[in-house]
C-alpha cells in the first residue's frame, strides 16, 4: 500500500509556471506506475500524464503535452509535474494517483489503485 500527499499547488497567472510534487510513503515506490489527473468544477476527472516505474516511458494528454513535464526521483519517492505555459482552462484540482501495475487503460482514473487527496491549481488570465 501506498500513501500519496500533492503540493505545490496555488494561483498563477496565466504563461506562468508551477511545480507540483506527490510524495509517496512506503518503500517501494519504485514498483508503482505514477500519475496525474485533474479535475476542474463541474467536469469529470481527466488524465494529465503518467509514468512507468523505470521512468523511462512518459504519456501525456494531449492538451498538456509540450507544456508539462512528468519526472519521479527527484527527491526520492516523488513524482513531480512541472507545468509551463499554463493556460485559464488548467485551473483544476490535480490528483496524484499510483497502481503496482502498469494499466492499459492508464488515461481512465478507475483503473489506478491509489490517490492523493488533490491540489488547487488556478489560473488567472
Amino acid at each position: 500500500q501506498v500513501q500519496l500527499v500533492e503540493s505545490g499547488g496555488g494561483l498563477v497567472q496565466a504563461g506562468g509556471s508551477l511545480r507540483l510534487s506527490c510524495a509517496a510513503s512506503g518503500r517501494t515506490f519504485s514498483s508503482y506506475t505514477m500519475g496525474w489527473f485533474r479535475q476542474a468544477p463541474g467536469k469529470e476527472r481527466e488524465f494529465v500524464a503518467a509514468i512507468s516505474r523505470s521512468g523511462g516511458a512518459t504519456y501525456y494528454a494531449d492538451s498538456v503535452k509540450g507544456r508539462f513535464t512528468i519526472s519521479r526521483g527527484n527527491p526520492k519517492n516523488t513524482v513531480n509535474l512541472q507545468m509551463n505555459s499554463l493556460k485559464p482552462e488548467d485551473t483544476a484540482v490535480y490528483y496524484c494517483a499510483a497502481d503496482p501495475a502498469f494499466p492499459t487503460a492508464y488515461y481512465s482514473d478507475y483503473v489506478w489503485d491509489y490517490w492523493g487527496q488533490g491540489t488547487q491549481v488556478t489560473v488567472s488570465s
